[in-house]
Formats: structure tokens, sequence, C-alpha cells
């Protein structure tokens, strides 16, 4: 893979479409800080480890804080790193130089800074907004809105660059889920154990993830983000698993979920059989996917597909249209179908309106794209604080009560892949690398 190539188009397109976005919010330049780290609490020294702010991640895959690139549209990006004299921390370590030679490269003081800053009228981005103060920026030019939305709209269409990188993190994800699978069908172990195998596998420790894995067996799988492993180790032979964990490469995320079942019960079987219907019930969604389809009419899409899976697996009876307007399909189905994906796992740029009362947790409510980035996670969950409460109103007929109390252990299924929209058949960045020949 030949990163420089393709960088060197990357910033081409930044450069374009920053001088748009420049033009549009009447500034002549913008600043683009890199943040610090921020402070755990406020009775001690000790701090999380450096998120990057986005919009300089768009630029550059560098991991140091108080960072400075500087975009003045006809000249060259200037990249500015203070020198630091620090002895309790080393600085980390370098992703690569492909990106160096897109930039005029500037080492100085912490005190010097200021002086690398365009003059003009000129916004500042980032979190720090102490570092703004310090480089004479004023509040009102920090973060203005008028730039934030084009330049967060920017990073909703991916570079080939930007393809390659997400790929890349694709694979080292699905190596680590290929490794948590096997284990887990070969033998008994904690939740603990299965997650510490998939950051060994991948090379990533937890602070280097996209998010904190979610590792759940059984009933924990219920839980949508189950954080918390256990420690005991699970020897059930009829048990679920439901790993939910991404991997990042040069600043991009994936972020990929599978559901499997071990057993040869009863129960386990009717589990796996469901499985394999929502999996079928995610590649016809994939298959829909095209560009000028709205996003919220692929996640409305989900829950009429939903339906038919839930009344041909015995756990619902009645109609599609009732277990729609019933709301038993959101019980079972509470998320989102999917969001934004790049350098953040949960970017912004896609969610431009507020999405319809029915779909509340919905993250992207854009028309889709080609050049989008995006995942698509339908699931289908036994949510005790969800599903109890229908057994008191009318759709306590729609559900077969002693079905859903034999899978209720199982705790739930997710399947999530990563797509890049093109104008014909999406590039899922997922299903060839889950092949354990990768």
């Amino acid at each position: 893979m030949n990163l420089s190539s393709l960088f060197e188009t990357h910033i081409a397109y930044l450069e374009e479409g920053y001088a748009e976005a420049l033009t549009l919010a009447r500034y002549d330049a913008v600043v683009l800080h890199s943040g610090v780290g921020l402070k755990q609490r406020t009775v001690d020294d000790q701090y999380w480890p450096l998120k990057v702010t986005p919009s300089f991640a768009h630029w550059l895959p560098l991991l140091e804080p108080g960072v400075l690139v500087v975009v003045e549209p006809g000249k060259t990006p200037s990249l500015v790193r203070p020198v630091s004299s620090s002895f309790w921390e080393g600085p980390a370590p370098m992703p690569g130089d492909h990106f160096l030679g897109s930039f005029t490269v500037v080492e100085c003081a912490p005190a010097a800074m200021r002086e690398h800053c365009p003059s003009g009228k000129v916004a500042f981005i980032g979190d720090d907004l102490e570092a703004a103060v310090d480089l004479g920026f004023s509040p009102e030019h920090c973060n203005p809105q008028a730039l934030m939305a084009p330049l967060d709209a920017l990073r909703t269409i991916k570079t080939e660059y930007e393809v390659a990188c997400m790929t890349e993190a694709s694979r080292i994800a699905a190596r680590g889920h290929i490794a948590v699978d096997s284990a887990f069908h070969q033998g008994s172990h904690s939740e603990l154990d299965l997650h510490l195998l998939y950051l060994r596998v991948t090379q990533q420790d937890s602070t280097e993830t996209p998010y904190g894995n979610i590792v759940a067996q059984g009933a924990n799988a219920a839980i949508l983000h189950h954080v918390h492993y256990g420690r005991e180790v699970d020897s059930n032979p009829n048990q679920s698993l439901l790993v939910d964990a991404g991997a990042n490469y040069m600043g991009y995320a994936s972020d990929i979920t599978r559901t499997t079942v071990r057993g040869d019960g009863q129960a386990a079987s009717d589990f796996r059989a469901l499985i394999a219907g929502l999996e079928a019930l995610q590649v016809e969604l994939i298959d829909a996917v095209k560009p000028g389809l709205a996003y919220e009419a692929l996640h409305d899409l989900s829950h009429e597909k939903l339906a038919k899976l839930l009344l041909e697996s015995g756990l619902c009876t009645g109609s599609v249209e009732g277990l729609l307007t019933s709301g038993v399909t959101r019980a079972f189905f509470p998320h989102g179908l999917g969001h934004s994906l790049g350098l953040q796992v949960h970017d912004v740029g896609c969610r431009l309106a507020p999405p319809s009362d029915r779909n509340p947790f919905l993250r992207n409510t854009s028309t889709i794209t080609t050049g989008q980035a995006f995942t698509l996670e339908p699931g289908c969950y036994f949510i005790d604080a969800l599903l109890e409460p229908l057994r008191e109103g009318p759709a306590k007929t729609m559900i077969c009560w002693p079905i859903l109390g034999t899978l209720r252990p199982f705790g739930g299924i997710r399947t999530e892949d990563n797509l890049i929209v093109s104008r014909t058949a999406s590039l899922n960045l997922t299903r060839d690398n889950l092949s354990p020949t990768n």
C-alpha cells in the first residue's frame, strides 16, 4: 500500500474543501489544534490519553499534544510542533513519515508558537481553549459553527487514502475477532480472557482501540455497552458470545460486531438459527444501500425485515404491521441501524437533523451519498426493561413468552459491518476480512 501517493491526493482534497469552507464562513485561515490530555479528576494529576481533535486528525495521524496545523488557502499548510523538554513522558511514536512532505514543518518553543499563526481573520478549532487564548484568539473565533459544520461534512466523504486506512483497520480488527471466536468455541474462557486475547492479537492496548471493547457472554449481550468484563470462567456448554470491537490505523477506526453460539442444545440451536436470520437480514440491507436513499428509510426497512424474522422464528405472532405499530420491533431492536465512521467511531457529519420520534437513537439522518462511510448493525435483544412492559399492553399477545424465556439467557444478537458507498455495489470492509484465511 503506497500511502505517500494516496496521501498527496488526500491533502489536495482537503485543501480544496477547506478553501471553500473558509470562503463560505468568511475566514482567511484556520488553526487546527491537536488537543491535550484531559485531567481525570481534580484531586490528582492523572490524565486521560490524548484524543486528537478530529479536524486536526483529518490532516495527519500525529498523536502529539499542543501541535498546530495552519491552513491558509494558496499556501502549503504548516505543521507547528512545540519542542518539549519534559522528562516525565516521551513523545508518541511517529506513525510513519508519508505525511511530512505535505507540510512546512516548524519546530519551536511553546512560547513562540503564536508567531506562526497567520494574520487576518483566523479561526481556531480545538478543545483546548486556554491554548487558544495563549495564541491570541478571542472566543467568537474559537470553533465557529459557520466553519465547523462544513468541515464536519467534509469528513463524511472518504478519499482513497482514508479508505485504505479504514480497510487496514478492518483487517487488524478481523484478526482479533477470528481469534476470539476460535477460543470461545474451543474452550471455556472468561469475558476478560477473551478481551485480553483480542488486544494481544490486534497488538493494540485499551487506550489505542477506537472504543472500549464490548465482550459479552450469555445474558450480558442484552447490555448494549457491556464493558465490565466478567472474571469467572464460563463453562456452560450452551453459551452465546457477542463481541463488538474495532481497531485503529493511522487514526482511522473500524467497528465490527459479531455474535456466535456454542452447544447443541435445542435453545442454542434456536438461537443459532436466529443469528443466521439476522445475518441474512443484514445482507439484504447492505444490498439496499444506494446513493439518494435516506439513511432513516434504511433504518425503517430494517424494522420491517426484523418483524418478518420475529414472525418466522416463532418469537412473535400477528402481522408485520402490527409488530411495527405496537412498538414490538423497537423493544427487540432499540438502537439506531448505524452511524458515520472514520476518524471518530460515531462521527457527527451525517446527523444533519434530528431523527423522527420513532427513531430517537439514530445517529445518521443523511441522504446516502457516494463516498460516505458508515456502519450497518441490526440487532435483536432480549432486554427485560423493554420487553416486560409489553406484557401489560395490547402487544402482550404478539410475543411468544415461552420461546422468549428459552432464548433470554443468550442475551441477544448484533451483526455490524463497515461500508463505503459507491455508485454501484457498496464496498464492505468487514466480511471478506473475517474469513479465517485472511
